[in-house]
């Protein structure tokens, strides 16, 4: 054979193959021209030997800008049966449309999500295509950003990073957990009333070194129920007025969070926190009398009941009212047994009874659970749990900010039959449960509800 051709053949297949860690004992390519006879077992070694000093000194290939990106998401299909009478007096959770007789099989989330690490910099979008959206008497479904922000590294270890954009609010442990970790199927209100929808924007420091790092997102990863990876303190600002609104007042709420996780000697798990937030939030209202009927009663005006429900001091109703709290939380992750517990308390807009103003009033709740992790085979795992869910404050994300009662008891499980589909059932106990989503608030006791939810991850 012509010695150029030789050559040619010998480069190509030395040099047209991805160089691996198990190069220099097997290649294809070299080895079919040896079986033919083409060149010799020493002219093989010499030619890998070759193609690594040229694979060292041009160094790694780095990867396209698409080969970066990941992309995955998840979707839960829910069904709630309510049990009697008080529980149709509920109506919709401020979370949950399936708790609703006109509505109980619902599409609850339809996640898609797009990430990229680019060095310094990491991107994060998501959307939810299961947003209702109101047309009339009839719901849509629509296109909603929950997430789009960057991760920008300050120092090579990206121990020290800067988040901007919209995202989660690190305010407590709850809240930051992923839905599709979740273990219960919504948040207690204590915590998501704070922030609804979780999100907002905002700018944040963030620390942990690298060895905390590891450990938070291996708390995701090994289905311990983690809440990702916010940093062991976190600081910043964020806007107040809740996701995807307008700012509406021009003042910032400021938040600060820590949150610590460590394995014992035992091999258990835990992770404990502190976290607050500050601001003015400008509450959404609308004249209203104590029967909250669009009827005046006899020698009040309209003008006047408006000017009633604002009855609060000049910067209460320019710039908001004051929204501040804090919270604690411990967690025992899963193995087997574990405990989630979260309190918060602090101070916030609320509606009086009377229903006629808006005052700044104290507020308190929090939850405990107590779950057992059962794994057999390769994939499945089933997951009982009990979530005691208490809240004494205000919704201020709805209008007027009317009073929320909240005591009630879940218990159910979640089955995971493989990593791609799960199960879950819980039945809840409400002694006591504000329906703040109706037009005339009231606190319903004693309902009971049943609800199913399948979630598929892909």
């Amino acid at each position: 054979m012509n010695h150029r051709i030789k050559q040619f053949l010998v480069a190509a297949a030395s040099l047209g193959c991805a160089l691996t860690a198990s190069a220099a004992e097997r290649n294809p390519a070299l080895d079919l021209l040896v079986k033919k006879g083409i060149i010799t077992a020493e002219e093989r070694a010499q030619a890998l030997e070759q193609a690594a000093i040229v694979n060292l000194r041009s160094g790694p290939k780095e990867a396209a800008w698409y080969e970066k990106l990941s992309i995955d998401g998840y979707t839960q299909v829910r069904h709630t049966e309510q049990m009697n009478d008080a529980a149709y007096l509920t109506g919709g959770l401020p979370a949950d449309r399936s708790v609703d007789p006109n509505q109980s099989l619902i599409i609850r989330r339809g996640r898609f999500k797009l990430a990229g690490d680019f060095g310094r910099v990491y991107l994060y979008t998501q959307w939810d295509v299961a947003a209702s959206v109101d047309s009339g008497t009839s719901r849509n479904f629509g296109l909603q950003t929950r997430d789009i922000y960057a991760d920008i590294a300050l120092d090579e270890s990206k121990e020290h990073r800067v988040r901007v954009g919209v995202s989660k609010v690190p305010y407590g442990f709850v809240n930051l957990q992923s839905s599709q970790n979740r273990l219960q199927m919504e948040r207690p209100e204590a915590l998501n009333s704070a922030v609804e929808g979780e999100r907002d924007q905002g700018i944040y420091y963030m620390y942990a070194n690298t060895e905390d790092r590891a450990l938070f997102k291996s708390l995701v990863k090994d289905g311990l129920k983690g809440s990702g990876d916010y940093g062991v303190f976190t600081a910043g600002f964020y806007s107040g007025a809740g996701l995807n609104r307008a700012d509406n007042n021009g003042e910032v709420h400021s938040v600060v969070r820590f949150s610590k996780p460590w394995v014992a000697a035992s091999g258990q798990t835990y992770e404990a926190g502190v976290g607050a937030y500050a601001g003015r939030f400008k509450v959404t209202t609308a004249a209203t009398n104590s029967e909250n009927s669009v009827t005046i009663p006899g020698g009040t005006s309209l003008t006047t009941l408006t000017q009633n429900i604002n009855n609060v001091d000049r910067r209460d109703l320019a710039d908001g009212f004051v929204d501040r709290r804090a919270s604690a939380h411990f967690i025992m992750y899963p193995q087997p047994w574990g405990i989630e517990a979260e309190w918060t308390t602090g101070q916030g807009p609320q509606l009086t009874d009377d229903r006629l103003s808006i005052t700044t009033q104290s507020l308190q709740g929090g939850y405990i659970m107590v779950n057992y992790r059962h794994k057999y085979g390769e994939q499945s795992e089933l997951i009982p749990y009990v979530r005691w869910n208490y809240f004494d404050g205000a919704r201020k994300f709805a209008t007027n900010a009317p009073k929320m009662v909240v005591n009630e008891l879940d218990i159910g499980f979640e089955w995971q039959w493989r990593k791609e589909v799960e199960l879950q059932l819980q039945y809840t106990l409400a002694d006591e449960r504000s329906n703040t989503s109706t037009a005339n608030p009231a606190i319903i006791s004693a309902s009971r509800r049943l609800a199913l939810q399948l979630q598929f991850n892909y």
